[in-house]
């Protein structure tokens, strides 16, 4: 009898959904706006990507990536101002401020990274530092 009640325990336990986690407890995220700068425009945004996360990876590791919550967002690149969007979380905001700095090459090509604003909403950011050129 016992066995029987424990596999209908188990059964309940599967069916029901998780709570949503707390505003309060999430990770609180920002949006880091940066900037490349080059002599030649650069093509696609996939090699933007990949530079940045191998500079991530090189100056914080796999832990401090991790920690970090890294996201390049490849919907928010202008190849035009050659702009772009970070998500990582608040408290390595300025870690990866310093990955972004030891990036200097892409696809062959010397570029710079500029820090151009943070913010801690999507739609502020795009707005303020994104589609605005100077």
């Amino acid at each position: 009898m016992w066995l029987l009640n424990f596999f209908s325990y188990k059964f309940e336990m599967v069916n029901t959904k998780l709570k949503p986690v707390l505003p309060s407890l999430r990770e609180k995220k920002r949006y880091l706006v940066f900037e490349v700068i080059s002599k030649e425009r650069l093509p696609d945004f996939k090699a933007v990507s990949d530079t940045i996360w191998q500079c991530s990876l090189q100056f914080l590791g796999q832990l401090g990536v991790a920690k970090a919550g890294i996201m390049v967002l490849d919907n928010k690149w202008d190849s035009k101002l050659q702009r772009g969007i970070i998500k990582v979380g608040h408290k390595h905001v300025d870690a990866v401020k310093a990955a972004l700095m030891f990036a200097n090459r892409i696809d062959g090509k010397e570029v710079i990274f500029r820090s151009i604003g943070v913010s801690g909403i999507l739609n502020k950011a795009e707005r303020n530092y994104l589609k605005t050129a100077g």
